[in-house]
């Protein structure tokens, strides 16, 4: 199958063959029909795999044809909500790319920039609007955004919408939207609370499901490194001289770990850039772009910022913390190994993130290979941390109860 064979307009198609797009992926081969047919879709697949085109394809054909009919003024008629600034900026880019030889225009909003620029964009009109939950609420409650001609809402990312606690922000989002309308939720993993605000909000919704959540693609290899917290860095280290190449995402958990990872890097004399909640757009922007031009090779990031992150040559994926939710590990990994390359993913798991793995391992239903030939080895009996609480009072030689739980649980 072709393009040609979607049942889209010419200028969608002159648009996407400049593009050098000839056959749709499977995510858009399938979807692309039924929202064409506006039903409600609930879809899943891989990173990398084309999810963007999927929804804006179509919902560029819909408004086009509305808009030859003469029913069209100005009016935000397509809604995009995308949970990081980064993904709303990338989905923008790709709106404007393929509406090259369309009238219709769209627009992105976020926080973390300054508010006037996106009004005064919004004043002049658009048809599509790519926004974050917070600036678009904020917008409309000052009556900038107006949502009653809203045909098409797409929730894109859904799995990290609802991670990072947008829950209530969608809900009032889609409340606010007519209720007569199209409604559209993408994600990379389909964790059962997706699965639940979809049953809640999409009628009757067709189900597109590519890849299973659970799965790992074949073209990354995955080594799981076992050594002690405090040797992360050092082992770390000891791979990027010794064993890792090339472009590489290296995930931690905290923005905090983010930060003192880079200048340990920093100080070893390596070209490096992060990414995280806490930095301004423009710095993030920045360090994405030098990533992107090769201004430097190693980028570290949380999971929350890098969500937009499309760099489609990225050699490895190093995962300097393990994630605590399985369905975050198939995602993070699956950056890598992208548009029929190889990629590697490198995993440095502590006596604490044994658990971790384990429910990693049992979703994915393989065993990552573990390397034991390296420096810094675990020993097979540590025991995982226990960390008190700053300011936290114990009496000498007593041991709390829940501390007596911890052990029997890991033995």
């Amino acid at each position: 199958m072709q393009f040609k064979d979607l049942k889209l307009n010419k200028p969608i198609l002159k648009a996407i063959s400049e593009k050098k797009y000839e056959i749709p992926t499977p995510i858009q081969e399938y979807t692309i029909p039924l929202i064409l047919d506006k039903k409600d879709v609930i879809a899943s697949a891989q990173t990398g795999t084309g999810k963007t085109a999927a929804f804006a394809l179509p919902i560029l054909q819909l408004l086009y044809d509305k808009q030859n009919e003469g029913k069209s003024g100005k009016k935000i008629r397509a809604l995009i909500v995308s949970p990081t600034r980064e993904l709303a900026i990338q989905i923008n880019e790709n709106f404007n790319r393929y509406s090259k030889y369309t009238n219709l225009k769209s627009a992105v909003i976020f926080g973390g920039a300054s508010i006037d620029p996106q009004k005064e964009i919004l004043k002049k009109g658009v048809d599509i609007l790519i926004a974050t939950p917070g600036r678009l609420l904020d917008l409309h409650k000052q009556d900038i955004i107006h949502l009653s001609f809203i045909e098409t809402l797409v929730l894109d990312e859904a799995d990290l919408m609802l991670d990072m606690g947008f829950i209530d922000d969608v809900r009032k989002i889609e409340r606010l939207c007519p209720s007569q309308k199209q409604i559209l939720l993408f994600s990379a993993t389909m964790p059962h609370k997706v699965v639940n605000l979809a049953n809640t909000l999409l009628t009757d919704p067709e189900r597109v499901e590519i890849s299973p959540t659970s799965s790992t693609t074949k073209s990354v290899n995955q080594i799981l490194y076992y050594t002690p917290k405090p040797q992360k860095v050092e082992l770390c280290l000891h791979l990027l001289r010794n064993t890792i190449k090339g472009n590489i995402l290296i995930f931690r958990r905290t923005k905090h770990g983010v930060d003192k990872l880079e200048k340990s890097l920093l100080k070893n004399d390596y070209k490096v850039a992060s990414i995280h909640g806490d930095k301004s757009q423009s710095e993030r922007q920045e360090a994405l772009n030098d990533f992107k031009k090769g201004k430097v090779n190693i980028l570290i990031a949380t999971d929350v910022a890098s969500r937009g992150i499309d760099i489609k040559e990225l050699d490895a994926v190093i995962n300097f913390d393990i994630p605590n939710i399985s369905e975050t590990y198939v995602h993070r990994i699956g950056r890598t190994g992208r548009a029929g390359n190889k990629g590697t993913s490198y995993s440095l798991c502590s006596a604490d993130e044994k658990s971790y793995v384990i429910s990693i391992q049992k979703l994915i239903n393989k065993f990552i290979p573990v390397e034991e030939e390296h420096p810094y080895p675990l020993d097979p009996l540590a025991k995982p941390e226990v960390h008190k609480k700053a300011g936290s009072k114990h009496k000498k030689g007593r041991k709390s109860e829940g501390s007596k739980k911890k052990k029997k649980r890991w033995y």
